[in-house]
């Protein structure tokens, strides 16, 4: 097979290197930022399993530096109903219209960031206990099914319980990296790892390695209160990117 042309090539790398730094950074976005770079040079079916493959090799880079973060008491439940959630939203893809459930979590994900950049005591759940983050861990493996979207639900859920930043990316990063992990493995299974994937794996992979280690050294850099600020920036570009994909 011969090689993509260079202009192609330049456009995925660069999606490889953004999306990397994002996820280092945040513990998550790679999917949403990598995808208005790769669609533009490869199919759907390609860009879909490659995103799954350099997200959770960008994740797994960086887990010994938010290990402390982890709580499994606090993880546990979201992830084994995020795992039941992907297929059932997978599923659910034959009743439900893509387009307009992006455009509503687009609309909500630009309400949710603006209105907590303004407020000055953000809110702090503290009920509802495991239950509650089962409800929300099952929630984004359905979004994840149907559409990719796994990661606004627990971000969302991080900052409203109150997470500092290493907490919040301790319940990010192995959610998003376990639904990630299981819609590769789909992917393998349904036969989508042909040659051309290999051979955008091969570029893709170790340049969002680089980005996503920048990302994490300037995470470290960054305290509770610009950690915020950054996931909710990150949030409504998502809701942006996902109404005007959306129209177009």
């Amino acid at each position: 097979m011969d090689l993509p042309p260079p202009g192609d090539i330049a456009i995925v790398a660069a999606g490889a290197l953004a999306a990397g730094f994002v996820n280092g950074l945040s513990g998550t976005g790679y999917a949403l930022v990598a995808l208005g770079f790769w669609l533009q040079a490869m199919s759907p079916l390609t860009a879909a399993p490659l995103t799954a493959l350099c997200g959770v090799a960008g994740h797994v880079q960086s887990l010994p530096t938010i290990w402390k973060g982890v709580r499994w008491p606090r993880l546990w439940p979201m992830l084994l109903t995020g795992i039941v959630g992907v297929p059932i939203g997978t599923l659910l893809l034959e009743h439900v219209r893509p387009s307009p459930l992006k455009i509503g979590v687009g609309i909500l994900l630009i309400f949710y960031s603006s209105w907590m950049a303004f407020v000055r005591r953000p809110p702090i759940v503290t009920g509802g206990g495991r239950i509650a983050d089962a409800a929300v861990g099952f929630t984004g493996g359905v979004m994840g099914g149907m559409a990719s979207l796994s990661g606004p639900a627990p971000a969302i859920w991080a900052q409203l319980r109150g997470f500092g930043k290493n907490e919040q990316r301790g319940v990010n990063q192995p959610f998003n990296m376990s639904i990630l992990l299981l819609a590769f493995v789909s992917a393998a299974i349904a036969g989508l790892l042909d040659r051309t994937f290999l051979v955008w794996a091969a570029i893709c992979l170790p340049t969002t390695l680089i980005g996503a280690r920048i990302g994490l050294a300037l995470f470290g850099r960054v305290n509770d209160v610009q950690f915020r600020r950054i996931i909710l920036a990150l949030l409504g570009l998502s809701g942006a990117t996902l109404i005007v994909s959306s129209l177009r």
